[in-house]
């Protein structure tokens, strides 16, 4: 691979891992922040692209981001009041809301499964022309995605040292300490999956802008790829240090697992193993801790084992 391709496959994977990190960031808050685990995210994705797509063909390309984020805090809504106030298990109520975006997905769109936007001004579009004739002109989606990603993380890390940011870490610490502290977890837990859904479905959102397409299953597997984000950011900033660096290694882990895609494709892997990769580098993350502990005690075994051998022989 020469270097101009190296650094074409790297400003494309920036560029989708910055989409991507918004997702990436919402499970930072659900499930590192509020320990949810919410499997809505597929569906929420698709419905910020849904409603995004529509509000840019309507002309509104600007107002598709807040109109997205509200559609996206909907869906949270649903799942936390799911887990909260009707007694659904938090996995089973992610599952049932994700079955059920696709039924209001479809509905929006009026039962079609594409909506083309080759010839809608979105964002990006409007980022270019208004970079026209500047050095920065070739980099209008880098830098749109730049800065909103950096305003996400920025807000995050102002929310999570708020008073109700800081009820919703404690809240996922320990509920029962929180519920015994005059604090409704019930609130809490709302208030954070509305938020982590809004940053969905702005990631959903701005992926539709920038292909300039909506699929109905573009968010297929959209969990697996961010958790999997998630926790190779984890292995640069572990969870005792401060949540600026957390944040900003959440974003770097949607880098590499984006880059580590790219790589893939260029090695001539075909489309459908990627789900593959991306189960293996979830799995990985996820035992790499556990294992690194036991690899000495597992060396310990082998080797006391080995020398029973010898002693037999």
């Amino acid at each position: 691979m020469t270097l101009d391709k190296f650094l074409a496959l790297g400003q494309t994977a920036m560029e989708l891992g910055l989409v991507n990190a918004l997702t990436v960031l919402s499970l930072f808050l659900s499930y590192s922040m509020l320990n949810v685990c919410d499997l809505s995210t597929d569906g929420c994705f698709t419905l910020g692209a849904a409603v995004g797509a529509l509000v840019a063909i309507a002309g509104h390309p600007w107002l598709s981001l807040p109109a997205a984020m509200l559609a996206g805090m909907i869906s949270g809504f649903v799942t936390a009041t799911l887990q909260t106030r009707m007694g659904v298990q938090s996995l089973l109520a992610g599952i049932v809301v994700n079955t059920g975006l696709y039924s209001v997905n479809m509905l929006l769109t009026g039962n079609k499964a594409t909506l083309p936007m080759n010839k809608v001004p979105t964002i990006f579009t409007m980022a270019k022309d208004l970079l026209k004739g500047t050095p920065l002109a070739g980099q209008s989606t880098l830098l749109v995605m730049l800065v909103i990603v950096a305003l996400v993380v920025v807000f995050l890390c102002w929310f999570l040292k708020t008073k109700l940011g800081l009820a919703i870490r404690a809240t996922g610490s320990n509920a029962d300490m929180v519920r015994s502290s005059s604090i409704n977890p019930t609130f809490t837990t709302t208030v954070g999956l509305c938020i982590s859904n809004a940053f969905t479905a702005l990631s959903g959102c701005l992926m539709a802008q920038q292909q300039k397409n909506f699929e109905i299953n573009m968010g297929s597997g959209m969990v697996t790829v961010a958790l999997a984000s998630l926790l190779i950011g984890g292995v640069f900033f572990a969870k005792h240090r401060p949540i600026p660096l957390r944040a900003v290694g959440a974003v770097l882990g949607a880098f590499l697992f984006r880059l580590v895609y790219g790589l893939a494709l260029r090695l001539d892997m075909p489309a459908f193993m990627l789900k593959l990769v991306s189960s293996v580098i979830v799995v990985i993350a996820i035992s790499g801790p556990y294992l690194r502990k036991q690899l000495p005690l597992m060396i310990r075994r082998w080797r006391m084992a080995r020398g029973g051998r010898e002693d037999d022989a």
